[in-house]
C-alpha cells in the first residue's frame, strides 16, 4: 500500500486515539457493488461505499488503501465494499444491504450529497454512524476531504497564469449531483469571473465521464475556430484527457494544445503534463484521506474516542455543523512532479515514464 511521505503527513491526517488499543485485522471485499459477503460471527463490520468507477482513484486508491488501514489496525473488523456506479438508487439499496449486513460504520461517498440525508438516516436509526467520505453530507457524524473551493481556485489562477490573464476559454465542471463538484466550480469562477478571461461556453458533466468531455468539445469546435479556444478549465484529469483527445481529433497538433487543467493526480494525466499536452493538475494525497477515514471507522467500531488533533497537529473542524477532517490538496506542475507524485511513493518513475514519455521524463529529470 502507499505510505505518505512525512512532507505530506504535514498536511494530512493520521487520526490520534486514545488507549483503546487498535490491532490487526482481516478485510472482506465485494467489489461487485452487489452482494456482499456475510458479515457474520463476532466481528465489527464498517461498509465502505463508493460513488462510481469512471474516476481512476476510487478502485486504484480509495477503496485498497482503506481496506488494508482496517486490516493493520482491527484484528475483528470486516469491510463490506459496494461501489454505486453514479446510480442513486442503486446506492440506496447499497446501505441497507449494509446494514442488513450488521454495519456498525457506513462510510459513504455519495451519487448525490444533497440527497444523501435518507441514507444517513436509515444507517442512525440502525444506530451506526455515517462518516461522509470525500463528499459533504450535512446529517453525517464526519466529514473527510480536502478543501474543495480552493482545488476550484488552484486550478482556475493555473489556468489564469498560463494564459496570461487573457483569453477565450471552455469550462467543464463535474456532475451536478456531486457537492464537490460545485465547490470546485465556485473556487474557479471566484478567480475566472475577475480575469481577462472570458468563458465561450460552460457544461455540467452529468456523470464526469471523459467521453462526455469529449463529446462537449468536440461540439463546440463546430462553433469556434480551435484558434479561439485558448484555454480550457477541465474540472478532473478524466475530463481533461476527454478535451485533449476532441482537440487533437479536431486538427490540433499536440505541441500546439492550450493549458488545460485536471485533478486527481492519475497517471495518464502526469504523462500528458510531462508532455506538455496538459498544463496542470491538483494532487490530493489519497492515502492521507483513506487511512484517517479508516482510523475513525475503527475507532467508532470499538467504540474508542476520536481525539479532536491529529498526531501532525491538524484539528478537526466544523464544517457546515459537521465534523470534520479538512485537508491541503496541492498544484502538480511538470516542474514538481518529482517533488510530489514520485517523492510521496504515490507513483513511481516506472509507472510514468513508460514508451512515449520516456523522453519527456528524461528532460524533466526524472529517471
Amino acid at each position: 500500500m502507499f505510505r505518505p511521505s512525512i512532507r505530506i503527513a504535514a498536511v494530512g491526517a493520521a487520526l490520534l486515539f486514545g488507549a483503546g488499543g487498535l490491532s490487526a485485522c482481516g478485510a472482506n471485499d465485494d467489489s461487485s457493488g452487489g452482494d456482499s459477503a456475510d458479515g457474520g460471527g463476532d466481528s465489527k463490520v464498517i461498509a465502505l461505499l463508493l460513488p462510481e468507477s469512471k474516476t481512476t482513484r476510487y478502485e486504484a486508491f480509495d477503496k485498497p488503501l482503506f481496506e488494508a488501514k482496517v486490516t493493520e489496525l482491527c484484528a475483528d473488523c470486516e469491510v463490506v465494499y459496494y461501489n454505486a456506479d453514479q446510480d442513486e438508487a442503486k446506492q440506496t439499496q447499497q446501505v441497507d444491504t449494509a446494514i442488513s449486513e450488521g454495519a456498525s460504520v457506513v462510510v459513504l461517498d455519495p451519487v448525490n450529497g444533497a440527497g444523501a440525508g435518507g441514507m444517513v438516516q436509515t444507517a442512525q436509526d440502525s444506530g451506526a454512524k455515517v462518516i461522509a467520505y470525500d463528499r459533504l453530507i450535512k446529517e453525517a457524524d464526519y466529514y473527510m476531504s480536502f478543501d474543495n473551493e480552493t482545488v476550484g481556485k488552484m486550478q482556475a489562477q493555473a489556468l489564469v497564469d498560463a494564459m496570461g490573464d487573457k483569453g477565450n476559454i471552455l469550462m467543464l465542471n463535474g456532475a451536478p449531483s456531486d457537492p464537490n463538484a460545485a465547490q470546485f466550480k465556485a473556487g474557479a469562477h471566484s478567480v475566472l469571473d475577475g480575469s481577462g478571461v472570458k468563458i465561450l461556453e460552460e457544461y455540467d458533466n452529468p456523470d464526469w465521464s471523459p467521453e462526455n468531455a469529449q463529446t462537449f468539445v468536440t461540439d463546440q469546435l463546430s462553433k469556434y475556430d480551435a484558434a479561439e479556444i485558448n484555454g480550457v478549465y477541465a474540472a478532473n484529469d478524466g475530463q481533461a484527457g476527454g478535451v485533449v483527445a476532441a482537440l487533437t481529433g479536431g486538427g490540433v497538433a499536440a505541441d500546439a494544445l492550450p493549458p488545460i487543467t485536471g485533478q486527481d493526480a492519475e497517471v495518464a494525466a502526469i504523462q500528458r503534463i510531462l508532455a506538455g499536452e496538459q498544463e496542470m493538475t491538483i494532487y490530493k494525497p489519497i492515502p492521507i484521506e483513506a487511512e484517517t477515514a479508516a482510523e475513525v471507522a475503527v475507532a467508532l467500531a470499538n467504540g474508542d474516542d476520536i481525539a479532536t488533533t491529529s498526531e501532525t497537529g491538524i484539528e478537526q473542524s466544523d464544517y457546515e455543523g459537521v465534523t470534520s477532517y479538512i485537508f491541503t490538496p496541492i498544484v502538480v506542475t511538470k516542474d514538481n512532479v518529482a517533488d510530489t507524485i514520485i517523492a510521496d511513493g504515490f507513483y513511481s518513475a516506472a509507472d510514468i515514464c513508460t514508451g512515449e514519455y520516456a523522453k519527456a521524463c528524461e528532460a524533466a529529470g526524472i529517471s
